[in-house]
């Protein structure tokens, strides 16, 4: 499985999202700098030989980080991006990237995707600035 690809594919579905006032930024890496809102992929862990036919496991840790000029309406929409369902879901968005059924999740990039869990919905500190945010834990077979 070719990481630096899931990783973009990822960024790429994320993408998708529809916010209501402005457009989210999406990186496959960690930036230097965040365009707020900015959703993207930091760390991941990678299990090898899952299956016979050495399958891997990846849990990727995503960010979404929104800025904080007005705290509840940042907040509300940290929690449009994190719903579960509508037109700003992350989920949704990036569970779209899992394909039709017997497709290949990523454009080919991995067998399938799923988000699993938001996590850590807190204040964070990326390069001196400080935003409102969560992560998203992304579980990537291939």
């Amino acid at each position: 499985m070719d990481i630096s690809l899931v990783r973009e594919r990822i960024a790429a579905a994320a993408a998708a999202v529809v916010l209501p006032t402005s457009r989210l930024t999406c990186t496959g890496y960690v930036p230097d700098a965040v365009t707020e809102p900015h959703f993207f992929v930091g760390e991941y862990t990678q299990e090898f030989d899952r299956t016979y036919r050495g399958m891997a496991v990846l849990e990727v840790t995503c960010r979404v980080l929104v800025g904080r000029a007005d705290d509840r309406a940042s907040q509300k929409l940290l929690d449009a991006m994190l719903a579960s369902t509508g037109a700003a879901s992350l989920k949704a968005a990036i569970e779209e990237a899992r394909g039709e059924p017997g497709e290949l999740a990523l454009g080919g990039a991995a067998d399938d995707l799923h988000v699993m869990r938001i996590q850590g919905y807190r204040w964070y500190e990326h390069a001196g600035v400080d935003y409102v945010g969560a992560e998203l834990i992304i579980k990537v077979i291939g």
